[in-house]
């Protein structure tokens, strides 16, 4: 005869390969999907869809206009130059300096 914890393992077991998962005294089971599942879409993502589907060129301007302002070359030299000429500021920058 089985004990009382081995007996609760075995209908643990029994349960998780039907598909129920026990959680101390909660039971929990697996939902399934329905057969016939229509996956989510926003009106954003479906807005976006549309707009690239009427003008496809619409990656290669925004890919362009990004690399106007961000993906340039910088020259390390007066990288270094301007971080020198930096002038420290005040603790406190609306008062006045008191000779």
């Amino acid at each position: 005869m089985a004990s009382r914890a081995q007996s609760t393992v075995i209908l643990r077991e029994a349960q998780r390969s039907r598909g129920i998962h026990v959680f101390r005294s909660l039971v929990v089971r697996k939902v399934t999907m329905p057969l016939f599942w229509k996956p989510y879409k926003s009106e954003v993502s479906s807005f976006i869809d549309d707009l690239k589907a009427k003008k496809p060129t619409l990656e290669a301007e925004q890919r362009a206009g990004r690399a106007l302002l961000w993906d340039k070359h910088l020259d390390r030299s007066l990288l270094t130059e301007y971080s020198e000429a930096k002038v420290p500021q005040q603790p406190y920058v609306y008062q006045t300096r008191v000779k």
